[in-house]
C-alpha cells in the first residue's frame, strides 16, 4: 500500500518557501526523511515543514547546499542535526516540550498539537 504524500499548505513560507526553486524536489525527500527519523506521520511532518520551524529547517538545508552537499545529503544532514539537539530548559518552559527530547521530534509534535488546537 502506498501512502499519499501530503502537499504543502504554505507554498510561500515554511520549508517550501525557504527552498523556492528546489522545493518541489526537496519536499518529498524531507517529508520521508523527517517521518522516518521521528516516527511521526506524514501529516504531522507537513505541519512542521509548513511552520516557521520548517523555514529554519530549510535554512539548515541551505547550509548543507552551500557547503557543497547534494540536496538529499543536505536534508539528511539537517535531519541528523535537529535530532542531535535536545530540548533545553527554556524551550521546555516556553512550549511544554519535555526537556531532553530530540529537537526535531519535539517540534514536529508541538506543531501538530498547535494545529489541532486551532481546529477545535
Amino acid at each position: 500500500m502506498t501512502t499519499q504524500m501530503p502537499a504543502t499548505s504554505n507554498p510561500d513560507w515554511g520549508f517550501f518557501g525557504g527552498l523556492r526553486d528546489q522545493a518541489e524536489v526537496a519536499w518529498p525527500i524531507a517529508m520521508a526523511e523527517i517521518s522516518n527519523a521521528t516516527g511521526q506521520p506524514l501529516e504531522s511532518v507537513r505541519t512542521f515543514l509548513d511552520s516557521r520551524y520548517g523555514r529554519h529547517f530549510a535554512d539548515d538545508v541551505h547550509n548543507g547546499l552551500y557547503a557543497g552537499a547534494t540536496l538529499k545529503a543536505s536534508i539528511e544532514r539537517a535531519t541528523q542535526q535537529w535530532m542531535g539537539w535536545t530540548i533545553g530548559r527554556q524551550a521546555s518552559k516556553d512550549y511544554g516540550i519535555p526537556r531532553g527530547m530530540p529537537y526535531l521530534i519535539g517540534f514536529v509534535i508541538h506543531c501538530e498539537i498547535v494545529e489541532a488546537a486551532l481546529v477545535e
